[in-house]
């Protein structure tokens, strides 16, 4: 059954067999389709266990597992273009705090949602790993309480990391 509130026009990417990486970031790629539950609140999580950068001093390359948890409003992302999206930063320079911020920027600006996480678990370099961890609450709403409560708690109970 076709769904008359997603329309052919709002995704160009998914399902499309002519798929072209970007060599450079690529905000542009990002796509979104209307939320068709803007009345609810729930999460939608998304994990890249595969995330890439290159450091803006040494060019080496930066690894990681980027998480982003978002609660949409009325636009949701796509996943095949945030995929896509991620991969761009394969080639680009940023420090891990630098690019956990672009990304919730981006995605701010894309889908403007309630809320939004962004969590970049980076493999270590030289013995050490970093964790950056960035998150918005839209102004004006209890999401943005949310979001300060959360900045303040977010790693009371860190993980054991053993297999980084």
């Amino acid at each position: 059954m076709e769904n008359s509130r997603i329309r052919e026009d709002d995704i160009s990417l998914l399902g499309s067999s002519e798929t072209k990486y970007p060599a450079d970031y690529a905000p542009e790629i990002l796509e979104t389709f209307a939320n068709k539950h803007p009345e609810n609140d729930y999460f939608v999580k998304f994990n890249c266990p595969e995330f890439t950068s290159l450091c803006p001093i040494t060019g080496q390359p930066d690894f990681a597992t980027i998480t982003i948890s978002y609660v949409p409003f009325e636009r949701m992302v796509e996943s095949k273009s945030l995929k896509l999206y991620l991969f761009s930063f394969r080639s680009h320079g940023d420090f891990h705090e630098d690019c956990v911020n672009i990304i919730m920027k981006d995605l701010i600006a894309l889908m403007d949602p309630k809320y939004i996480e962004v969590w970049g678990k980076f493999t270590p370099r030289g013995g050490i790993s970093i964790d950056p961890y960035c998150n918005y609450g839209k102004h004006g709403t209890p999401w943005e309480r949310i979001a300060k409560k959360r900045l303040m708690f977010h790693d009371l109970y860190p993980e054991k990391i053993d297999n980084r």
